[in-house]
């Protein structure tokens, strides 16, 4: 197995304002600031949540609203490039008020109470996504595989 060496070239921390979107603050500053490879992690809260579950035999994703308060119990994810731009790929899991987890892939219109974001940029060879005909996905090239 041959993995891609990386190095932490710096790391942004910061909240985000209540009532912000967490997907789209994340790509825009990620845009901003050009980060081309990275991973990004988050905790707190938000006021509601859109998520998107990807159906492997149609090869489509599907949205999913919840219009409720949950606490983020856990937001991964990576940036890299999809036609040249910075692009972020972001899962994340919610809990309610009665412990019930719900999550998925972060979709726009996940609105933000309070969040505390920890953006790390990497050096290294930019990963790019080019679309899998398998699995109808934006994939990190061939040349990132690791087997």
């Amino acid at each position: 197995m041959a993995l891609n060496p990386y190095r932490s070239k710096c790391t942004f921390l910061g909240r985000l304002p209540i009532g912000a979107d967490l997907y789209e603050s994340i790509r825009k500053f990620c845009q901003d600031e050009d980060i081309k490879v990275g991973k990004v992690t988050a905790i707190g809260a938000v006021k509601n949540a859109t998520v998107a579950y990807y159906d492997q035999r149609r090869k489509k994703y599907h949205t999913i609203k919840r219009k409720k308060e949950m606490e983020i119990l856990s937001c991964v994810g990576n940036v890299s490039l999809k036609d040249g731009k910075p692009f972020v790929h972001v899962h994340i899991v919610l809990g309610d008020d009665k412990g019930k987890a719900f999550g998925g892939h972060l979709m726009p219109g996940t609105t933000v109470f309070a969040c505390e974001l920890f953006i790390e940029e990497l050096e290294g060879k930019a990963l790019d996504r080019k679309l899998d005909e398998k699995t109808g996905l934006a994939v990190w090239a061939k040349d990132s595989v690791l087997v």
